[in-house]
């Protein structure tokens, strides 16, 4: 194993991307027991929806007593960004057959797609996309039953602090992104919108509210300098 990993960079960078992923896992599964999903919806979620960072927001929506319509709109909204990696991926990775496409689409994640567009090679771009989808679809199942399973014991998530993973893991999926100043401006005028929203708006709706930060990420037309 230890050779493989030695020789082979992609399922090097696919193992660390797993080990970062099981302490995601664990936190959803830990924090969606303790908010009172029941462990079968926890599992059929896992499998049929694998989205987590959109399972994050419906765990947390869901326990602030959103409506059904604004959870599902906001995921939708949240993994809206999967039509463009799907452009960007296409036939050379997913093939041309329809079973493929169907399952390599339910595995995409932003870092399949990222570890196959980092490769040259055609070949080598299939195998990055497939081998992190795979990995990390099991690792994500896993991981977040054990958490699951463990977050049963717990009872309150406000005893042990719990209920405030739910941001923590938030923000940790968002950190990484704040690369620039266009998505740090876009980051902070989201969050001041939800929070001035929020003691106005039905739970779920700040959030919604907060997409139109997105507006200061479009480019701003350059003037054109008047001729003398």
């Amino acid at each position: 194993m230890r050779s493989i990993l030695r020789t082979d960079p992609i399922a090097r960078d696919v193992t660390a991307l797993c080990a970062a992923a099981v302490v995601v896992g664990l936190s959803f599964g830990a924090i969606a027991s303790a908010a009172g999903v029941p462990l079968g919806q926890i599992l059929v979620m896992n499998a049929f929806i694998y989205a987590g960072g959109a399972q994050f927001l419906a765990v947390g929506l869901a326990g602030a007593g959103a409506t059904a319509a604004a959870i599902v709109l906001a995921g939708l909204l949240l993994n809206a960004r999967h039509l463009p990696f799907g452009l960007a991926i296409g036939n050379e990775v997913l093939g041309d057959r329809r079973p493929a496409r169907l399952l390599g689409s339910h595995l995409m994640t932003d870092e399949s797609v990222a570890f196959a567009l980092a490769q040259d090679d055609p070949a080598r771009r299939r195998r990055a996309y497939w081998m992190t989808g795979i990995a990390l679809f099991l690792t994500w199942n896993i991981s977040a039953a054990a958490g699951a399973v463990a977050g049963s014991a717990l009872g309150d998530p406000n005893t042990f602090g719990i209920d405030a993973a739910f941001p923590a893991a938030l923000l940790a999926l968002t950190l990484p992104s704040l690369k620039d100043r266009a998505s740090v401006r876009v980051a902070v005028a989201g969050a001041v919108l939800a929070l001035a929203t929020t003691p106005f708006l039905p739970a779920g709706l700040p959030v919604l509210v907060a997409l139109v930060a997105l507006a200061l990420a479009l480019p701003v037309p350059k003037r054109k300098a008047a001729k003398s």
